[in-house]
């Protein structure tokens, strides 16, 4: 697997996003994925700043009504909804608005490209790859939320970022601490990069428990508030294991220089060890608005209407290795970022439809991590793991995991009914 040498590139000029009256344009936003946890909150900081950002498009997969009062309440250019068969809500929704109406995946890309200084790419799952790829390639900043860019793709989404010059910031709450940790280091001083685990709502189960675990157990969350697939991925440590991978096309290290560890509270996000012993670490209470707020306004700060960190009251913060023996998804992940090619396609895939299982009451939660593995060796003996030579080959490999997986999942399902 070609390693990326570069570390995430920063921002060379921005608004001040602080100074009262230096700023002489709004800067100009587009969210896809404005329906989602992410799109929520970002929307949410822009409406406290009216002044510094003005959206442009509003993307959503088939939530059509939410999204057409997302887009009058934030005054948008264009809405687009993913799923063509809900384009007459969007319509109808935004009659009278002077918005535009769109529907399909080629419009989500065209979205994508319309001119804004930065662009939230936020869809979930592998049908984020084409319009942040959009994005890139107009050159402009574009904050990540979308893990399957990297996961699925991440040479070559790297490669399209250094191509078009664009600039990438991580949105992920661990990534973007890394990168305010890393704060312009030399690759050299680096030893190890660590990012941290809640340890989700199933920390201190033991296997027999976890084998009863239900879905509205594992979306009960301690601290965080996510959608259903990253609410079960943090149940089960995947995305963990994801957020590995994407940190090894993000920074400058390699998969040794990267660690998990958990810690309940959720406050220290990441640290970066330097080869001198120190370490630099990025503390926060857990809320999406504030790694949200440091893509929007970087170089700057912007105001963010988050819980401050009082230490006394905290008193103690805590760390414990992860139990791979237990959430074994976190080494399944491991496993495909070492294996690199298509691996970690398959892996996310797989996950995906597991979980799908899971939640539909198909699948039993210690059984996600069992049909992703049987889904990477299924895949490895038909040959699918070797490196993808485009996009559209990232998106063969993607649909092929998830064919092997569904049919590995009938296949579990009728030898459970027999």
């Amino acid at each position: 697997m070609g390693h990326v040498t570069m570390s995430v590139t920063p921002a060379t000029a921005s608004a001040d996003i602080g100074a009262p009256s230096r700023a002489t344009a709004a800067k100009r936003i587009s969210v896809l994925g404005a329906t989602g946890s992410v799109g929520h909150s970002t929307l949410d900081l822009i409406s406290r700043n009216r002044d510094k950002f003005q959206v442009v498009a509003l993307t959503a997969n088939s939530n059509a009504g939410q999204l057409a009062e997302l887009a009058v309440r934030h005054r948008a250019e264009i809405a687009v909804v993913a799923d063509p068969a809900r384009y007459r809500d969007l319509k109808d929704g935004l009659a009278g608005t002077g918005i535009e109406a769109a529907a399909g995946p080629e419009a989500l890309v065209e979205a994508a490209t319309r001119s804004a200084d930065c662009v939230m790419a936020g869809i979930s799952g592998a049908a984020g790859l084409k319009p942040t790829l959009a994005a890139v390639a107009q050159g402009r900043r574009v904050a990540l939320a979308n893990k399957e860019c990297l996961v699925c793709a991440g040479d070559m989404f790297m490669q399209a970022v250094r191509t078009a010059g664009a600039e990438l910031l991580p949105v992920d709450s661990e990534h973007a601490g890394v990168f305010q940790a890393l704060a312009g280091a030399n690759a050299a001083d680096i030893e190890r990069i660590v990012i941290t685990a809640s340890g989700g709502p199933f920390r201190t189960w033991t296997r027999e428990q976890l084998a009863h675990a239900t879905p509205a157990q594992a979306l009960a969350h301690p601290n965080w508030s996510m959608g259903p697939k990253i609410s079960i991925d943090s149940a089960t440590l995947m995305n963990k294991g994801l957020e590995l991978i994407e940190a090894y096309h993000l920074f400058p290290v390699e998969p040794h220089q990267l660690e998990v560890v958990v810690h309940p509270q959720s406050i220290v996000h990441a640290m970066v060890g330097y080869r001198d012993g120190s370490m630099l670490a990025q503390l926060a209470n857990p809320d999406m608005r504030t790694p949200i707020a440091a893509s929007l306004a970087w170089p700057a700060r912007m105001a963010a209407p988050t819980k401050r960190i009082d230490l006394v009251e905290l008193g103690t913060l805590t760390f414990e290795r992860p139990d791979e023996a237990r959430f074994r998804a976190l080494g399944l992940a491991r496993q495909a970022l070492q294996q690199g090619g298509m691996a970690p396609a398959v892996l996310s895939a797989a996950n995906e439809i597991a979980v799908d299982a899971f939640l539909t009451g198909r699948l039993g939660f210690l059984q996600i991590a069992q049909l992703v593995a049987d889904t990477l060796e299924a895949a490895g003996k038909r040959g699918l793991l070797s490196d993808a030579a485009d996009l559209s080959a990232v998106v063969g490999a993607d649909a092929a995991a998830r064919d092997l997986a569904l049919n590995l999942l009938r296949g579990q399902t009728r030898a459970a009914r027999s």
